[in-house]
């Protein structure tokens, strides 16, 4: 599991300054927890976060790679606006099962479980394999920052982008994805025989490139797929790679 931080942001205009800025609705961190992202003005990836209530500030939850990237691109989008970031040294713990109380539901897939921030532990579990088994990509393996697009990578069906909320940096591109194109390439679960590192490419039955294959567990995968070249005989160096089709 990726180390976190975890950061404060304060002042009168938080909401409205954050609000303008990444792929969610923001105002729903009065009732518990939001996932999001901020893109380029290209719309492409450039990190995902967590955004948590806590009284008169947010909590900010993100992969410790991207922190410092992260706070330097708000910072500058920040300008005269009263807010303040500021670094903590909060734990992030989760835990599989309903929420205990103090802790939030997995905004992205039930089956995630929770996470708290009021300084319990973190239960033991194969997250990897939770995450696969959910179809959702990690930040720094599935997710690249400046190449990875969030419709491609399932941000809609894991909840982490709303497109009744107003503009944001990259929101137009994000819509036209939406509502003017069908996507032929995206992140999709797929079945494993053997194993291949991560980064492996895949290939199919007439020997073109289908895409790649990251993340495995249990022999199930994470595989960025250009649809029309999957067929039923691709493979990922010695890995059988299949396709699940989902519903």
């Amino acid at each position: 599991m990726t180390s976190r931080k975890v950061y404060r942001i304060s002042g009168a205009d938080r909401e409205e300054f954050l609000q303008n800025l990444v792929t969610n609705e923001v105002s729903g961190v009065a009732d518990g927890i939001v996932w999001a992202a901020l893109l380029t003005p290209q719309g492409k990836y450039l990190a995902d976060f967590f955004l948590v209530g806590d009284g008169d500030s947010i909590l900010l939850d993100v992969a410790e790679p991207l922190a410092i990237g992260l706070i330097q691109r708000l910072s500058m989008y920040r300008l005269r606006a009263d807010v303040t970031i500021e670094e903590t040294d909060i734990k992030v713990a989760r835990g599989l099962g309903e929420a205990p109380n103090g802790a939030f539901a997995d905004p992205r897939e039930a089956s995630l479980g929770w996470r708290a921030y009021d300084g319990r532990g973190t239960e033991t579990a194969d997250w990897d394999a939770v995450r696969i088994a959910a179809g959702v990509p990690e930040s720094g393996v599935e997710l690249i920052p400046n190449d990875s697009y969030p419709l491609e990578m399932g941000f809609e069906r894991l909840n982490g982008v709303d497109f009744r909320k107003g503009c944001y940096v990259g929101q137009e591109v994000t819509a036209r994805m939406k509502h003017k194109t069908t996507l032929r390439k995206g992140l999709f679960q797929v079945a494993v025989g053997g194993a291949a590192p991560i980064g492996t490419e895949i290939t199919n039955s007439a020997g073109k490139t289908v895409g790649t294959l990251y993340a495995q567990a249990g022999g199930l995968g994470l595989a960025y797929l250009r649809l029309d070249r999957v067929d039923g005989s691709m493979q990922a160096g010695d890995a059988t790679v299949e396709m699940i089709e989902t519903t």
